[in-house]
């Protein structure tokens, strides 16, 4: 079923949503897997225009592209990759993950993720208990968020571990640069968080029906006028653990992160920095992670220094080039 696929909208599926549509074109595949094509950008009208929505309405004589990639393999793939490993013993390793790398296989990642890293590096001891296409993988930070990340390489110690942060009983720190700043200079945000009702994609605070989060945040530097700062470089401690928890509660508190897809906002005024306008990603870093051994039960303490972005950015702010 791989390779490219054309298909015309006929009468009788005028007004159909386009999954609906292909899937009826095309039965070798299920909605989901079309539902999955679409929203990787594999689905365009013969013009070009690339389709993102699976709940689009197709008209009749519409006649779209649809790219089925070869299937990709069942159990990820060893790869060999640059680890910046800050610590590692038989039962967990520390690393400090780079902007830019998926954590785990998934749609549209297919292979050169932490994971196929991570099988390269440890060979079979990584923990199974994650599945397959997460060997290992206790908890995972965005794509484009930089910092520290544990790694189980057993069993037990990826339950240990697991218990650890569903019980937030260890100490996750992350830095982030923030349009504008909040008035406080520190404080606490507790607002619950699930998922939008609208946007699958996204999370947002909700009012009923989400689940517990906090977030304890203090302002390390403001750039600009003290009153109306242009932009602030905020500390935030993590009480709880939510998916996006740092970038929904900083948007919630009226200062979304800098660079960040689904939650910031894009800056217009020429007047602004052009690293601060263009600035690639979130500036979102995990800087600290403390957590006792599950092992030796010794209290182990990493930190990660901001990346080379991240500090150019801040540089720039400050006037420095």
């Amino acid at each position: 079923m791989s390779g490219r696929h054309y298909v015309t909208v006929d009468q009788d599926a005028s007004g159909e949503r386009l999954d609906r549509a292909l899937v009826a074109a095309l039965p070798g595949l299920t909605r989901s897997r079309v539902k999955a094509l679409i929203e990787s950008r594999r689905v365009a009208l013969a013009d070009g225009a690339t389709i993102e929505e699976p709940s689009r309405k197709v008209k009749t004589g519409e006649r779209f592209v649809v790219d089925i990639p070869e299937p990709a393999p069942a159990t990820p793939l060893p790869q060999h990759m640059a680890l910046d490993i800050l610590y590692e013993d038989a039962a967990l390793l520390v690393l400090d993950k780079p902007a830019g790398l998926v954590v785990h296989p998934a749609p549209g990642n297919p292979d050169n993720t932490l994971v196929n890293a991570l099988l390269a590096h440890c060979g079979d001891s990584l923990s199974g208990i994650g599945g397959v296409r997460r060997p290992g993988i206790v908890h995972r930070l965005d794509k484009d968020t930089s910092g520290v990340m544990v790694v189980a390489k057993d069993d037990a110690s990826h339950r240990a571990l697991a218990k650890l942060f569903a019980a937030h009983d260890l100490t996750r720190i992350y830095r982030a640069l923030v349009w504008g700043g909040p008035t406080a200079t520190k404080g606490t945000i507790e607002a619950a968080i699930g998922r939008h009702p609208v946007d699958r994609k996204r999370m947002t605070v909700r009012r009923s029906g989400g689940r517990r989060a906090v977030t304890e945040y203090w302002v390390e530097q403001r750039f600009g006028p003290p009153l109306a700062p242009l932009a602030s470089l905020i500390g935030a401690k993590l009480e709880t653990g939510r998916t996006h928890q740092v970038r929904v509660h900083l948007a919630h508190l009226g200062c979304p992160v800098v660079g960040d897809p689904l939650y910031g906002r894009k800056s217009r005024s020429t007047a602004q920095p052009v690293a601060l306008r263009t600035f690639g990603r979130q500036a979102l870093h995990a800087a600290v992670l403390e957590f006792r051994h599950p092992t030796t039960g010794k209290l182990m303490r990493f930190a990660s220094e901001l990346p080379q972005d991240f500090r150019s950015l801040l540089a720039e702010l400050n006037g420095v080039k």
